[in-house]
């Protein structure tokens, strides 16, 4: 299907709206890179077992947690480059959506659009070619997960590992993330909520800049080390923390909390859960990892301008903060951080978990 800027973000174009996302979509679909070439044969198998492995992933994952008891196994959607790039699209629309600020005027404010409109179709063409896979929990209006095929064959060959381990390593990590939102019912809104709050709050911020600039320039020389402070941010995201208002950066710093959480949490679970349906699990996450870490300059240029490399790290804050608090307090105790917004851990908790732990005293 085609998308438009009224189909997607589901409002009328004629207030012109912050982004036009019919033009990031056509701009993404014509920079989208094509797939790996592989027989017929080996792209149907591929799609026809990313299909079926999502439910028996999930049940490996439910197993594990806890999490997820009486609830439907569903399959998961296996979609091509294109199709992401429209679901990309339409979920960032809907979550953004009434929130974004507005721009100035009807015919300023369509041509921003259209040029954040490009920007953006940049950004999902240059993402969708690396993305293996996703839980959407605002796509189909209750949540959709999504499989990309052709990089997930492309990953699996390039990493030289087995296809059937592969496509069960990342199920693993995607059903992980589907559970964590269905099976916490506040989950969902209390993140759309978070980030609604946060870009309402972008004028303002933006607005305040120039009256906090001596604060500004004081907070950049006393930058923590990212070495000593496992949550310290680097390259732009930290220059978006340095110009945020103190509200701004409480809002920030929940979902950085948040966000690392999920990231760490399903990344502990897809190792964890590994061993017993993925025999090469070791060799998979050793390979993984390096292949997160590598590419050429211009791919990590790309990856740092648009936080992805923030993002690399928060696999590893969050999945290290996962595996301590289920040594000390196993999985039943882990289990207490989803019990209420309350309970999530804090940031300057998720480098150092025991205070986690003291504070919510998990049973």
């Amino acid at each position: 299907m085609n998308a438009t800027g009224a189909d997607v973000a589901g409002v009328s174009t004629e207030g012109a709206p912050p982004v036009d996302w019919d033009l990031a979509v056509s701009t993404a679909r014509r920079l989208v890179r094509p797939g790996p070439v592989v027989s017929r044969e080996v792209a149907e198998h591929s799609v026809v077992r990313l299909r079926e492995i999502t439910a028996e992933a999930e049940e490996h994952v439910r197993r594990l947690t806890g999490l997820g008891a009486g609830l439907p196994l569903l399959d998961g959607d296996v979609v091509d480059r294109q199709h992401w790039i429209e679901a990309a699209a339409q979920s960032i629309a809907t979550l953004t959506s009434g929130v974004l600020p507005q721009r100035p005027s009807r015919v300023v404010g369509g041509v921003l659009a259209g040029t954040a409109g490009v920007q953006a179709g940049m950004v999902l063409a240059y993402l969708s070619s690396r993305v293996l896979g996703q839980y959407d929990p605002f796509g189909a209006g209750t949540g959709r997960l999504l499989l990309v095929a052709p990089n997930i064959v492309a990953a699996q060959q390039a990493l030289d590992v087995p296809p059937e381990d592969f496509r069960m390593w990342v199920c693993l990590h995607e059903c992980t993330h589907r559970l964590q939102f269905t099976a916490v019912p506040w989950l969902r809104d209390y993140f759309q909520q978070q980030v609604a709050t946060f870009l309402t709050g972008l004028d303002d911020s933006a607005n305040g800049v120039v009256s906090r600039l001596p604060d500004i320039l004081r907070a950049a020389r006393g930058r923590p080390d990212p070495d000593a402070d496992p949550t310290a941010n680097t390259g732009p995201m930290a220059l978006m923390e340095l110009v945020q208002s103190p509200e701004q950066r409480a809002v920030f710093d929940r979902l950085i909390a948040v966000s690392t959480l999920l990231e760490g949490h399903a990344d502990h679970v897809m190792d964890a859960v590994g061993p017993m349906v993925v025999p090469t699990v070791a060799t998979i996450r050793e390979r993984f990892t390096v292949r997160r870490r590598g590419g050429g300059l211009l791919d990590r240029v790309l990856r740092s301008l648009l936080g992805v490399e923030a993002k690399m790290k928060q696999y590893a804050v969050g999945a290290k903060f996962t595996t301590h608090v289920v040594d000390a307090v196993g999985m039943d105790g882990f289990n207490t951080i989803w019990t209420s917004p309350e309970t999530l851990p804090l940031r300057s908790e998720l480098g150092d978990p025991q205070a986690w732990i003291r504070r919510v005293s998990p049973v």
